[in-house]
């Protein structure tokens, strides 16, 4: 029963970080001249059809590494907390 309650709470931190991180990463909606023609050029050369969902691609990957590295770093300092607390 323990390994399933923490297993759901790592779960739940993990899906509230990506939260936090998709609310304080905002989505920019405009775009200047130069940042258009680049989001064209990749997207042409990705073979995707619009640059926005290649925009939305990329910002998806952004959002899920700041959640993964934020949940690292936490576990990881939960567990030097841990260990330095049963001594």
């Amino acid at each position: 029963m323990a390994i399933l309650v923490r297993r759901l709470f790592k779960v739940a931190l993990f899906i509230g970080l990506v939260l936090l991180s998709v609310r304080y990463i905002p989505l920019s909606n405009e775009w200047s001249a130069a940042e258009t023609r680049a989001w064209f050029r990749a997207s042409d050369w990705l073979g995707v059809d619009d640059p926005d969902n290649l925009y939305f691609a990329v910002w998806l990957t952004i959002e899920l590494i700041v959640a993964v590295l934020a949940y690292a770093a936490i576990i990881r300092l939960w567990r030097l907390y841990r260990g330095n607390r049963q001594r």
